[in-house]
This record gives C-alpha cells, sequence and structure tokens, in this order.
C-alpha cells in the first residue's frame, strides 16, 4: 500500500529515475562493450519520523533478473516482493510481536549537519551508525535485464498505522541518482577513433497538472575515477580504501567532474519552459580502464519557485561577475541545502586496444597499417579483431622475439583483440665475427621427423637433407618444407610453430619439420 499527496517537503521530496545498470555498446562501430554495473546508495532520513525500512520500486524487470543486493546495514537481506509491472525490493525491520515494536530504525536526520561516511555498519562506530539518521543500500541487476527496467522509484518505509507489524512506503521519492550507459559508436570514416563512454541521468517530466508543472529542483555534483580492474557492488562505499591513501570511490577536488548542476523534472518542452531533466557526463576511458566509477551527490535547492510553473529561479549565479539571476549554474549561498543522497556507481567495461612496445633497434607494424610502432604504438580495435602484426630489425640488429600477447621468435603474429591486449618485440645488436675477438657465431639447425622431406632456406644456407645447419648472426631465414612423393608436410616445431617458419636472432636455435604418411 502506498499513499500519495500532491506537496511535499523540499528535503523529503525527490523525483522518479531511470534506471537501466546495464547497456551494450551500439552495434555499429562497437569499439569496446558494459560488461556489467552497479550502485550502492547513502540515503539520509529527511522525513521528520523513524524509518523501520527503505523501499526500492523498479519497473519492468522480475525477480529473477536480480543479483544479490546489498546487505551490509541493520536492516540485512531486502524482501523481493514481485508486482504486475516489476518488483519492490524492500529493506525492512523485523518486527517483535511481543512488545509491538520494530527492532531496526533509521532515525530522522538533522538539518544542517553533516553525515558523509556514517551510514555503514559499526563505522565509524557502532553508536554513531545508529544516530546518523541515514543508511546504506544498493540493487545489481543481471546483465540479461538491461533492456527490462525503465523506471526506479526510491522511498523510506514507516510503520502502517492500520495495520501493526507491517510498513508504508512514503508518499514521497529521494533524488538517488541512476546513470544509464553506452559507448558511442565510432565515425564511420574513423573506425579506431578513441571510443567515448556516455553516462546520464534521466529525470521522467513530472505529472501533468491542469496547468503544466516543474517538480521539485535539486542540486546535482559528481566525482570521477578510473580503475584498471572491475569492481564489486560491496566496495562502493564512501570508506572503503584502494590500497592507497584514496577511496575507490571518488570524492576528492580532484577528481570532481561536474562541479554543479540544477536538476528538475520538466514538463514537455513548449518552448516557454526550460529542460534541467538530463545530466550527461562522458569520456574517453584509459586504455586500461577496467571500470569507471562515480559518485553523484545531491543537494536540496533551497533557492526560489515561480509561484505558477514551479520552476527554480535562482537568484543569481556566483560564477557570473555580473550576477544575472535565472541561470543557476551554481547555487548561491542560501539556495542549496543539506545532502540528500550519494550514489556511488561503476560501471565495468572492456575496452578492446592493442598496445605495442619495442626493445632495442626494431619497429613493428600492423597488415592494417594502423600500428606502425616505433610512430603509433598504441589502438583501439573492435572487439574480436585479429590483428597481424610483423617485426622488422634496423640495420646491423636482428629481432630475437615477442613476449606479452604474442611469444616465439616468428616475425609475424597474430593477435585476437578481446581486451586491452599488450605485446612487446625485443631486437639486438648483430654480432660482429671475424678474428680477434670480435663475437660468437650463431646457429641455425634443421632436422625433419616422422617421415621424408627437404627443408630450404631463403636465403641460401640450408638444404636439408644434405646442408641442415648454418651460420645465423645477423641474418633473417625463412624456411620451406617439400615432402617427397607419398608423405605431406605437418607442422614446424621448435624455435617455429604452425604452418610458417621465419628465423632470426642473436642466440642458436633448432627447428623441426614434421612429415607424416
Amino acid at each position: 500500500m502506498h499513499r500519495y499527496k500532491k506537496g511535499c517537503d523540499k528535503l523529503a521530496c525527490g523525483t522518479v529515475l531511470t534506471l537501466a545498470l546495464f547497456a551494450a555498446a551500439p552495434a555499429a562501430n562497437a569499439l569496446n562493450y558494459i560488461a556489467g554495473g552497479l550502485g550502492n546508495f547513502d540515503a539520509a532520513n529527511f522525513e521528520g519520523q523513524d524509518a523501520y525500512g527503505f523501499e526500492i520500486q523498479i519497473e519492468g524487470i522480475t525477480p529473477a533478473d536480480l543479483a544479490p543486493s546489498w546487505t551490509g546495514n541493520k536492516f540485512g537481506a531486502p524482501l523481493v516482493v514481485p508486482y504486475a509491472g516489476g518488483v519492490y525490493v524492500r529493506y525492512q525491520s523485523a518486527y517483535d510481536s511481543g512488545t509491538q515494536q520494530f527492532v531496526s530504525k533509521t532515525i530522522p536526520k538533522t538539518l544542517g549537519t553533516s553525515w558523509q561516511g556514517t551510514c555503514y555498519m559499526g563505522y565509524p562506530s557502532a553508536s554513531a551508525y545508529l544516530n546518523a539518521g541515514c543508511d546504506h543500500f544498493g540493487v545489481h541487476l543481471n546483465y540479461t535485464a538491461m533492456t527490462s527496467a525503465h523506471q526506479t522509484t526510491y522511498r523510506w518505509m514507516f510503520a502502517d498505522p492500520n495495520n501493526p507489524g507491517q510498513l508504508v512506503g512514503s508518499p514521497n521519492s529521494i533524488m538517488v541518482a541512476t546513470p544509464t550507459y553506452y559507448f558511442q559508436p565510432a565515425p564511420v570514416n574513423q573506425p579506431t577513433a578513441p571510443p567515448v563512454l556516455v553516462a546520464e541521468v534521466d529525470l521522467p517530466p513530472p505529472p501533468l497538472r491542469p496547468v503544466p508543472q516543474y517538480g521539485d529542483a535539486v542540486w546535482m555534483k559528481v566525482f570521477k575515477t578510473e580503475m584498471n580492474r572491475e569492481v564489486a557492488l560491496d566496495e562502493l562505499t564512501s570508506n572503503n580504501p584502494d590500497g592507497t591513501t584514496n577511496t575507490i570511490v571518488p570524492q576528492d577536488a580532484a577528481q570532481l567532474e561536474t562541479e554543479w548542476k540544477l536538476m528538475q523534472q520538466s514538463p514537455p518542452p513548449d518552448g516557454n519552459h526550460r529542460q534541467r531533466g538530463k545530466l550527461v557526463n562522458e569520456g574517453t576511458p584509459n586504455i586500461d580502464s577496467k571500470a569507471v566509477i562515480r559518485r553523484y551527490e545531491s543537494y536540496a535547492y533551497t533557492g526560489l519557485y515561480d509561484n505558477i510553473t514551479h520552476e527554480a529561479t535562482c537568484a543569481g549565479d556566483p560564477n557570473d561577475p555580473n550576477n544575472l539571476p535565472g541561470s543557476c549554474n551554481a547555487p548561491m549561498v542560501d539556495e542549496v541545502g543539506d545532502m540528500l543522497a550519494a550514489q556511488m556507481a561503476a560501471v565495468n567495461i572492456v575496452v578492446p586496444s592493442l598496445t605495442v612496445t619495442t626493445v632495442g633497434s626494431g619497429k613493428v607494424e600492423s597488415a592494417d597499417k594502423i600500428i606502425s610502432c616505433g610512430g603509433k604504438c598504441t589502438s583501439p580495435y573492435a572487439l574480436n579483431t585479429v590483428v597481424t602484426l610483423t617485426a622488422q630489425a634496423a640495420s646491423n640488429n636482428t629481432f630475437t622475439g615477442w613476449t606479452g600477447a604474442c611469444t616465439g621468435a616468428t616475425l609475424t603474429c597474430n593477435i585476437t583483440v578481446n581486451d586491452a591486449m599488450n605485446v612487446t618485440a625485443t631486437f639486438k645488436a648483430a654480432a660482429s665475427g671475424g678474428s680477434g675477438g670480435g663475437g660468437a657465431t650463431t646457429t641455425l639447425s634443421v632436422k625433419s621427423s616422422g617421415g621424408k622431406g627437404v627443408v630450404t632456406s631463403n636465403p641460401a644456407g640450408i638444404n636439408c637433407g644434405n646442408i641442415c645447419s648454418t651460420n645465423l648472426s645477423g641474418k633473417t631465414f625463412t624456411l620451406t618444407a617439400t615432402p617427397e612423393p607419398g608423405f605431406f608436410f605437418v607442422n614446424w616445431s621448435g624455435a617455429c610453430t604452425g604452418s610458417t617458419c621465419t628465423v632470426a636472432g642473436n642466440n642458436s636455435m633448432s627447428v623441426q619439420a614434421n612429415f607424416s604418411k
């Protein structure tokens, strides 16, 4: 049962938010994909009475679409209640029928007092948490629900005066920013342009009245960071360290992405109403990023409203030297109140890319001409693209081998780009020969196994079975295996593998050609 009223206190009232914690990259030119999104949030109780639970109403999904939710608060694991259009995720207190009292509660928050970092079980102390007037909740949708969830409402729950032991949802919702994510498609003429990840918070229009009217306004502030690993739901708390002096969730001034943004449910656009129902943050993730984490803070708007439309009409702009009213780009001193909620949202991503490093004198080029290192050594790629790399030693140098996503000493390497891939090509100066201690001679040795055949080289030097070894120093040989009648060539082993063999280097090596009937 839910009760609703027309008006509500500025601090208690919020908005209904679109929820899509998982989103796929666009099909066209998909350079990357979203592996999953999740969010935990702190919420303060500004309702003026004890709350005995919290309700998250998600429209468009079923209980099977939910992964395990956050359980680290006084209410424990939430109860998932399906209804015809979706589900309720309800964190609710146990009820003692003997004393006829709810066991756990979130007390009202005192206006004008800080509560950041106090909403967690036992932190900073058990008593501080119980008297904080706030709590921490979180939901996690399965990937299969990415196109189903379309609207979410957040509200505190109170004792139902008509049904002892039962809870009823508040008529007020609170503002908890819930971003949706997607990657912008690359331009058709720039298929490997750096990917741009977009995070959007959308507010639906308010219910229409006889006169189109705005909903209540809130101020938003956004912090952002990235990590080179995926993050889990239980890591998204204000006080969780990342192994350094920082926390995983960004909240330092240096991590500020959006200083202030006024958000307000807006009537349908007609040219006479300002639209403030969307917050967009976007950027190119770092090439090795596996997670983008944001902290969305919402604050009460305590400024003036238009008497007819309820549009926020800010008194001025502290960043405007002319102090012109109405722009609402940043709050004046008396236009921002208490923080209402803090959403810790993360999106786990994969940005398929290839990075080449060279050691010594030489270069590496890709068959598609996108990589030419040492010039351009890094590029994003469409997921599962196969890239062929070729190592080219500089004059008087030899290629000695690959490490990383490529291995072995053949000059070419094929890589399937399904993550942030790294490969290193190593080159060494060729050893000088002659008398007087000029340097050691390296040898290429060839043999055959399992059948009959001949191995020859380009340039000349190997003709095996007659000549099966040669001086390798400072040279590159491509070997060809030719089976005798009645036999066939199987593959190479040793310093070469597969069906082709090119060797170079300053270390002696052996190659075996395998034949069979």
